[in-house]
């Protein structure tokens, strides 16, 4: 199979080639060069191998017509519209060998690369969150986009690292420099649509697409055929191969209706890594496929554990919270115990959803109290900090940090911000206006916004102020919460880490209307047990002796027999200690 994009023969020369099967002819267009006719050759390719080297700006020009980036373009200095640039990240200097870290010890930080102020602003906090006891972050997606400010989703080069970010060489320091902190570099792709501004395929290749499929972006992508799937697994080489990222959080694949491309990209992603080397494949599905997680997956994001969480600590149940308002510490229970809690049942919509997963490890899920569509796409982008008792945040956080799932935390959570995270863009014209009014419009149905004058304050998407307004600061904090994620990453790391291969759950009590106890057998044969009551009022429960406590988030002391409330007490039994 051709390699799509341009790839360095030497230091001198590259071979270009381009899948563009509704074009009769295509040139390639070297600055400062004469244009140069591409060889059509079979299956709808077009190739050549020209003098060139790194650094030098290219373009296509489809049937003297057009002319468009390289859809695998590797860098845009100029953005979307302009010219891509030859690549070579070959030439960089690595620092750090490095084989990674077993998934089992995975602790994540998602946080978006431009309000840290690009790969640079990153880097600048690798010390700090390797300190504290991240020892992941993640990033979301660096594809290029249109404009300077994206959250990354509206994506349409999803080879070349967003221009203003930094450069390829950038990156890979970026990524050298997590590793000599011991933190591994995971990327979000987006591989189930494209950007509305940008992406010219549709006039060269619209075989890419197929129309008798829509999504919500549009013609479904065609995972059928074989050039569409390798330039996605190509993309996906890339990042971990050329950039030496360490794993990849593929978003949204429900919407990717070939689940057979999404194993095949496993198999080859397994296949290229050198044996010794740790990469970790973790899904964003709302189909709860659990099938996916036994074949080649090392995990998927729990939307169940966040939604029924969230509906306990909130009130809330609009939207898709609809589906959790009906005995929420159940369906926190079922987490716990099954990992998800659709594994077939009908949703709001009376549609079933999800897979049976008891059978999988608590590794195999991705917990977390809130992420960037969690936040971000609300009106308002308000973090829990505002939405409810910080006893209450803070007893969830205890079981988020203690309990064998993965956990993944957003950035500015480990300090307790209290700044949004706002949905932001930066379209311009007829595009920024839809995008605007559209946003609006979503929120609609929502009681907050139902007067339309309420919705004028939902923030512009494309407006300066709402990418500035979302940057975290350190001075809009809870005074204190970073020293309890320290303190509860720190036992996580000496106490639940070294014991979770091999590790089940146990089953899960409900003891009330917002209170629990979970257990978990651990790998070296000791029993977890997580007590969590988020009611505003104590929940009588037979504790564990206080000899075997990890953690208790009350601020009181209280007896054996009763927890405080908004508090989580976490007890860690010694092999055959646990009470009957």
């Amino acid at each position: 199979m051709q390699r799509h994009g341009a790839q360095m023969l030497d230091a001198t020369s590259a071979r270009f080639a381009l899948w563009a099967p509704d074009a009769r002819n295509v040139s390639l267009e070297i600055e400062q060069q004469p244009a140069i006719e591409l060889l059509a050759e079979k299956d709808g390719w077009f190739t050549a191998v020209a003098p060139c080297k790194a650094g030098d700006r290219y373009r296509y020009s489809i049937d003297g017509r057009l002319q468009v980036a390289d859809p695998a373009s590797r860098y845009q200095p100029e953005g979307v519209h302009g010219h891509s640039q030859v690549v070579d990240v070959s030439t960089y200097d690595w620092q750090h060998p490095w084989q990674g870290r077993p998934w089992h010890e995975a602790v994540i930080q998602e946080l978006h690369v431009g309000v840290l102020d690009g790969f640079a602003g990153v880097a600048r906090q690798l010390p700090r969150l390797a300190q504290l006891g991240i020892t992941a972050i993640e990033l979301m997606p660096l594809g290029q986009f249109p404009g300077e400010r994206n959250w990354g989703y509206d994506g349409v080069l999803p080879y070349a690292p967003q221009h203003n970010y930094g450069s390829p060489e950038q990156l890979c320091r970026l990524v050298d420099q997590a590793h000599g902190h011991g933190l591994m570099v995971m990327v979000d792709v987006v591989y189930n649509h494209f950007g509305p501004d940008g992406n010219y395929l549709h006039e060269y290749a619209s075989p890419f697409f197929r129309e008798d499929r829509q999504t919500p972006w549009g013609a479904a992508i065609d995972f059928r055929r074989p050039e569409v799937r390798e330039y996605f697994i190509q993309n996906a080489l890339m990042w971990l191969c050329d950039y030496r990222c360490d794993g990849l959080r593929l978003d949204a694949v429900h919407a990717i209706d070939q689940p057979d491309f999404l194993v095949e990209l496993a198999q080859r992603v397994r296949a290229a890594v050198a044996p010794g080397r740790h990469v970790w494949l973790v899904l964003e599905n709302e189909h709860n496929q659990a099938s996916l997680l036994q074949q080649g997956f090392d995990a998927q994001w729990n939307d169940d554990g966040h939604n029924a969480l969230h509906v306990l600590l909130t009130g809330e149940t609009e939207g898709y919270y609809a589906d959790y308002q009906d005995q929420p510490i159940a369906k926190l229970a079922r987490c716990l115990s099954e990992g998800f809690v659709f594994q077939g049942q009908a949703n709001r919509h009376g549609n079933p959803r999800g897979e049976p997963s008891g059978h999988l490890e608590p590794s195999s899920f991705v917990l977390f109290l809130q992420n960037h569509d969690q936040i971000g796409n609300r009106a308002l982008g308000e973090r829990l900090t505002r939405l409810c008792p910080p006893a209450a945040l803070r007893a969830a956080t205890g079981l988020l940090l203690l309990c064998p799932m993965i956990p993944l935390l957003f950035m500015g959570d480990d300090d307790g911000s209290c700044r949004p995270f706002l949905f932001f863009t930066d379209f311009h014209d007829e595009l920024a206006d839809a995008v605007r009014e559209g946003r609006r419009g979503e929120f609609a149905h929502f009681k907050a916004f139902a007067d339309p004058e309420q919705r004028e304050h939902i923030p512009d998407p494309n407006a300066q102020q709402t990418f500035e307004a979302s940057r975290p600061l350190p001075k809009e904090v809870i005074a204190g919460w970073h020293g309890l994620y320290e303190q509860l990453l720190g036992l996580r790391r000496r106490h639940v880490v070294p014991h979770l291969p091999g590790s089940r759950a146990l089953g899960a009590v409900v003891l009330g209307d917002h209170a629990l106890t979970a257990r978990w057998r651990l790998g070296d044969g000791s029993t977890l047990r997580i007590d969590l009551n988020l009611a505003a009022s104590p929940q009588a429960v037979e504790l564990p002796a206080s000899a075997w406590r990890l953690f208790d988030s009350s601020d009181s002391t209280h007896p054996d027999t009763a927890m405080a409330a908004h508090s989580c007490v976490v007890s860690l039994l010694p092999p055959g200690q646990e009470p009957s």
